[in-house]
């Protein structure tokens, strides 16, 4: 792997705050149990957190191996 390589791996990963965490919170009821009833009026909003947060665990993965290699 060259510094370049590096440097392409690395804007593949954008810095990132996660809807999905905030949506979380949005979710729960007091006591820490799920809203389903909240979450039933959000899906599309739930599903969208979901997908953004897999493309970036999908992304963070392909850094993460680029890292490994590094020295190889």
């Amino acid at each position: 792997m060259t510094p370049q390589d590096l440097v392409k791996a690395l804007r593949t990963v954008p810095e990132k705050k996660l809807r999905l965490v905030e949506l979380a919170w949005d979710l729960v009821k007091p006591d820490g149990q799920p809203d389903m009833d909240k979450a039933a009026k959000r899906v599309d909003e739930v599903v969208a957190a979901c997908s953004e947060a897999s493309a970036y665990t999908q992304a963070t993965q392909g850094l993460l191996w680029q890292l490994k290699h590094l020295g190889r």
